[in-house]
Formats: C-alpha cells, sequence, structure tokens
C-alpha cells in the first residue's frame, strides 16, 4: 500500500499532485535564483519584513473587494493587494534606511512589526464583519499548499517564469551591482534603479509563496536554497543555477512528503524539506562544506607537520648534527621545539612517503627525493625571510615566525615573485638569516 502510494507520488499519477508540485517547483526555481542576488547583498531578512508587510493588503483587498460587491477570496486580487501592500513595505524599509540614521535592521523590526500588526487588525475586523466568507484568510499565514488548484498554479509558474526571465536579462547588470555598487554607480550604470527592481522581484516572489508556505515560512524560499548553494561554488552563474536547483528539489521532496502524509503541513514539510538539503550541503559541499573544510585543515596540519621536518632535517644536515642518533634527536626536540611524541608522528608520516629512510645507528637520514623537498621548502622559507628583511623591514628577531607562517602555502606564482625580486641567489638555497638551533620553535 505504502509502495503504490510512493510510486503514484513519484510518477505525478495523481492530478492534484501534478499541479502542486508544479506551482511549488516554480516556486522554488524563482525563489532560488533571486534569492543568490539578495543574500550576497545582505538584505535577507528583507524578505521577512516585505513578507510580513503582505498580510495588511490581503485583509485590505478582502473588505475593499467585500465592500464593492465583488469575490473578496479571488486569489488574483488577493495577491494583487498583498504585491502592493509588500512594495509599500520595502519601500518603507529602503526610505528610512536611506534618508534617516536608523539602522537596517531597526528599519525591518519596524516595517515587520508595525505591517504585520495591522494586518492581523484587519482580520479581527473581518473576521467581526457580518457576511464575509473569511474562512481560508488564515491560511496566507501558514500557507495552503494542499489545496492549490490549476489557475492558482498557472498563476504562480508565469509570475515564476517572468522572474526568472528578467534575472537572466538583467544577469550581468546584477552581478556588478550586487558586488560593487559603487563602480556601478561610478560608471553610469542606475544602481537605484537596479536595486528597486530586484527589491520588487523579491516582493513578486514573496507574494506568490504566500499560497504554497505562508507569510511566516516564504523568507525558507528565498534564503535556504542560495545559503546551500554557496557551500557547492564560489561561482555566481553555478551559484544561481545550483540554488534554483536546490528550490526545485526541496519542494519536489516537500510536496512528495505532504502528499504521502496528508495531515502534515504542506508548507511547513517544502521548507523542512529546503532545510533538510542545506544540512546536506552544509556537510559534504565540494567548496565550503564542513567535512571538506575538516579534511582540508587536516591535510594542511599535515603537510605543515612534514614540512617543518623536512627544513629541520635539511638544517641538522648542514650544521652537522646528524652524525648520531643522540644529537640529532636532541637537536629536533629541543632546538626545534617539539616534544618526542610530536617527532616520532612526524617522522612517521615523512617514512610513510618515502622522504627519509633510517641508518643502522638509529639516526634519520633524507633520501633523495626527500631531500629536493626539504631544499624547496628550505629554499622558500628562505627567500621570504630576506624578503621581510629587504623589502618589509620586518625586525630580524620576527622574520622566521613569519617566514613559518606563509612558508606552506607559497604557491608557484609567489615563489616566482621572490625569485624576481632577489635574483641574486638563483636557484640555490639561500644561508639562514639567523643561527640554526638557537632554540626557536617551528610553525
Amino acid at each position: 500500500m505504502i509502495v503504490d502510494r510512493l510510486m503514484r507520488v513519484l510518477t505525478l499519477a495523481d492530478y492534484n499532485t501534478r499541479v502542486v508540485m508544479f506551482g511549488t517547483v516554480m516556486l522554488g526555481i524563482a525563489g532560488g535564483v533571486i534569492g543568490v542576488f539578495l543574500l550576497l547583498r545582505r538584505r535577507a531578512l528583507l524578505a521577512d519584513a516585505v513578507s510580513h508587510a503582505a498580510l495588511p493588503g490581503v485583509a485590505g483587498a478582502f473588505l475593499l473587494i467585500l465592500a464593492l460587491g465583488g469575490n473578496p477570496r479571488s486569489l488574483p486580487l488577493l495577491m494583487l493587494g498583498a504585491l502592493v501592500s509588500g512594495l509599500l513595505g520595502m519601500g518603507c524599509v529602503l526610505f528610512i534606511t536611506r534618508f534617516t540614521r536608523i539602522s537596517q535592521d531597526a528599519a525591518l523590526g519596524i516595517v515587520l512589526s508595525v505591517f504585520f500588526g495591522f494586518g492581523v487588525a484587519l482580520l479581527g475586523i473581518i473576521q467581526r464583519t457580518r457576511g464575509a466568507p473569511a474562512a481560508g484568510l488564515n491560511s496566507f499565514i501558514y500557507g495552503r499548499t494542499a489545496s492549490m488548484i490549476r489557475a492558482d498554479a498557472m498563476l504562480i509558474g508565469i509570475a515564476a517564469l517572468v522572474v526568472v526571465l528578467v534575472s537572466m536579462v538583467l544577469f550581468k547588470e546584477f552581478r556588478l551591482f550586487t558586488f560593487d555598487p559603487d563602480f556601478a554607480a561610478g560608471d553610469g550604470w542606475p544602481v537605484q534603479r537596479l536595486d528597486t527592481l530586484l527589491m520588487s522581484l523579491v516582493v513578486a516572489v514573496t507574494v506568490i509563496g504566500l499560497q504554497a508556505v505562508g507569510i511566516i515560512l516564504v523568507i525558507a524560499i528565498l534564503v535556504v536554497p542560495p545559503a546551500a548553494a554557496r557551500f557547492w561554488t564560489d561561482r555566481l552563474d553555478h551559484m544561481v543555477l545550483i540554488s534554483a536547483g536546490v528550490g526545485a528539489i526541496g519542494a519536489y521532496l516537500g510536496t512528495g512528503v505532504s502528499a504521502l502524509a496528508p495531515r502534515l503541513p504542506a508548507g511547513a514539510v517544502i521548507v523542512g524539506a529546503h532545510g533538510s538539503v542545506f544540512v546536506v550541503s552544509m556537510l559534504i559541499g565540494s567548496a565550503r562544506g564542513v567535512l571538506r573544510e575538516l579534511f582540508a585543515h587536516r591535510s594542511l596540519a599535515r603537510t605543515t607537520v612534514k614540512q617543518n621536518l623536512l627544513r629541520a632535517l635539511f638544517e641538522c644536515e648542514e650544521a652537522e648534527r646528524g652524525a648520531s642518533v643522540e644529537s640529532q634527536w636532541r637537536y629536533l626536540t629541543t632546538a626545534r621545539g617539539w616534544t618526542e611524541r610530536e617527532l616520532a608522528r612526524a617522522l612517521r608520516l615523512l617514512l610513510r612517503d618515502g622522504s627519509i629512510y633510517r641508518l643502522p645507528a638509529g639516526a634519520w637520514q633524507l633520501t633523495e627525493p626527500g631531500r629536493v623537498r626539504a631544499a624547496r621548502v628550505t629554499r622558500n622559507h628562505r627567500l621570504w625571510e630576506v624578503y621581510l628583511l629587504e623589502h618589509a623591514e620586518t625586525a630580524p628577531a620576527h622574520v622566521d615566525r613569519g617566514a613559518d607562517f606563509i612558508e606552506h602555502v607559497l604557491g608557484e606564482e609567489l615563489v616566482a615573485e621572490l625569485e624576481e625580486a632577489l635574483p641574486r641567489f638563483g636557484k640555490v638555497v639561500p644561508a639562514s638569516v639567523h643561527v640554526i638551533g638557537t632554540g626557536r620553535g617551528a610553525t
């Protein structure tokens, strides 16, 4: 029985499931696309203020239509009222932040609370009005996805398509003023108009999202997909595509789960599905995922330990302290500032990758490949020391520590620049600028 229901949902066999799926997926795509620019401009909470500001528009449109003798539950007219109210709320936020000394977060709080409170008051008036078919208005607060009809889904789909097309046509302009609005303004671009248009598209997505997830949860459609996409890429065009995909996947999964469990509120399930995709992205994202960062940090730590020991062994050979096990061990632990446990772990790492081998007497010796790597690490470290002394005017007592911090991330381009700045050394390893083995620790 459960398998049959699952297959019917996956194959979109039921007409109502197809209608709801189309509407929510289109909403997810539109929210994912426009939400990227909203997130990058650090205006994510503006969507929350706009969604709450839409409530008095819905209630006001209901009362106005009722007074004129029309159908007060007409979704297009109610959404038009929400659009007008949402634009007014957005305008209030922008006006307060631009022409007063009130910060943006305070302006958001003012608009959100005042408009939402006014909307709740209007709902109270509607409930006390005789002959007012107010049933279902509260669903705009929590959403009513399951009751979506074909006309509703088509309205959402058309509005979402317009939002996506405008975003794509103006992608270059949005990208420019999102990352560098001052340069865009100086270059003659109409930054204020572009900003107003972008915020208007946000209002449009917010309004069409009221039917699906409601006023309280619609911010998730605009914020969660781009936030999840941020863990996968650093390129804006890829981020927009991934965000749209996350929005669509979250809507598909949420609608499917709500179809299997009709007692669960569909809007909340859709937002929960988006949250699940966000958690997965946060953990395994290929650009900024938590696990990737942990692996990268661990890899850098291992590389740092290995390079420090390679340089220590190279300097040990330079100073001829490798004649006996005792003198070598004393130098590597005492002079280099390592504990015996840390040194033993570092030696195992180098032994594993073939950089060192053990002499019959017990001392450690660099292999030929290991000596090449050690010479390169030591050379980069000392080139950076000389550069700090001669060009950055760093005190001699501080150059060793500064070089320790940077040597592990020196790329080929930066090394080439150092060689160009210090041509007298050629390809040889410069002499150390300090006395080797004075007790300074390594990083």
